[in-house]
């Protein structure tokens, strides 16, 4: 009597069946957007053979599924508003395999003023009263720097938002 209801159970499960390596790619794509470099590396992790995961990046970038700008743009909105700085937004899209071109256009895209972004961060993180302390200062210049922030840019926070001369 067990045997039959084990026989039962296991012909009710449905197989599962292999996904192609199109299908596995367009998966990925509808949970965010990937880059072509990005998209081909988890395919070849989940065990697609190299000329098979290009193909399918190929198809989908040809059909307007994945774009490498539309990723650039995506990545750029999502760091500038965690408050990251330009420096390390650019290492980021260069991680991933976009040319200086597709970077630029995406940064120039981005409408963030980086000097308001670092200022705002800065009273975000250590209050709205700016300490003539030497070193909190330096304190606050090398969280702006690890943040991807410039040394302009630093050096404008630090002197209260006013232009050196």
């Amino acid at each position: 009597m067990a045997e039959d209801v084990d026989s039962v159970r296991s012909s009710r499960k449905r197989k599962q069946r292999e996904l192609t390596p199109l299908q596995r790619a367009l998966a990925l794509l509808v949970r965010r957007e990937h880059s072509r470099k990005e998209l081909t590396r988890k395919l070849a992790e989940r065990g697609i053979e190299g000329e098979a995961a290009s193909a399918a990046v190929d198809r989908l970038t040809g059909d307007g599924w994945q774009s490498d700008a539309r990723f650039a743009e995506m990545l750029v909105r999502t760091r500038v508003a965690n408050s990251q700085g330009p420096i390390r937004i650019r290492a980021e899209l260069g991680s991933h395999g976009l040319d200086r071109d597709a970077i630029e256009a995406a940064m120039t895209a981005s409408e963030g003023d980086w000097c308001q972004i670092a200022r705002d961060l800065v009273r975000r993180r250590f209050g709205p009263e700016f300490v003539s302390d030497p070193a909190h200062r330096r304190k606050v210049a090398d969280f702006l720097y690890r943040r991807g922030f410039d040394g302009e840019t630093v050096r404008f926070v630090l002197h209260g938002g006013v232009p050196e001369d």
